[in-house]
């Protein structure tokens, strides 16, 4: 029997990989990131943050992106260069995975609820960096984790990826249900936004025929 298989699934299966590895040593964290945008939300970290990687098991499993990530930081200080340097090189992971952006469907949005927890998130790979960032978190820590974290991860994740970002709590009082929401409605729409769209034949989703690559002026 000869298997008939849709223009659609042959172009999938023949792209390059959409992979990105970073590797960032500082003198305060050894953070080392490999994922792949195509896969099916395999997930191995180890941040030494235990919230952290409790969030980034949410990016992947909802994303749908194979994660691995590991990290050793300076937290006998506090976690706040570890999580930084860990949105950092996820940051520039993801650059490096989507190269030009070309054929992706380029915008995503997605509603996440959590109990009575409700944040909506959208997302531009624009190649242009923005963070509108709305988020009433009650709690100063979530076990060990500061919350004012959470911005500042998702700071560094928009300022190496190249993305326009929005989130918006909706509603909301417990703090681990609002953050948990926030990165699954995050990992939708990061799902969404660099899927292959196969109308488009591989061309940039953009009316001026080019994307800014991330760390560029736009």
């Amino acid at each position: 029997m000869i298997q008939v298989r849709s223009i659609a699934s042959l172009r999938v299966s023949s792209s390059p990989p959409r992979t990105g590895e970073i590797h960032r040593v500082t003198g305060e964290t050894d953070v080392r990131v490999v994922l792949d945008l195509d896969g099916s939300g395999r997930c191995q970290v180890a941040t030494g943050v235990p919230f952290l990687d409790h969030m980034l098991h949410q990016l992947s499993s909802h994303g749908l992106i194979d994660l691995e990530i590991t990290a050793r930081g300076d937290t006998h200080i506090d976690d706040h260069h570890t999580n930084e340097d860990v949105g950092i090189a996820l940051g520039q992971a993801l650059a490096q995975a989507l190269a030009d952006r070309r054929g992706i469907r380029r915008f995503g949005h997605f509603l996440a609820p959590l109990d009575e927890a409700l944040v909506q998130v959208a997302l531009d790979c624009s190649g242009r960096p923005h963070l509108s960032f709305d988020l009433a978190i009650p709690a100063a820590r979530i076990g060990t984790y500061d919350t004012e974290l959470v911005r500042e991860f998702f700071v560094a994740v928009v300022n190496n990826a190249g993305l326009t970002l929005h989130i918006r709590q909706l509603a909301g009082v417990n703090s681990h249900h609002i953050v948990e929401a926030c990165f699954k409605a995050f990992a939708r729409a990061l799902d969404q936004a660099v899927e292959i769209d196969p109308r488009r034949g591989g061309a940039v989703p953009s009316s001026k025929g080019v994307l800014e690559r991330a760390g560029q002026a736009g």
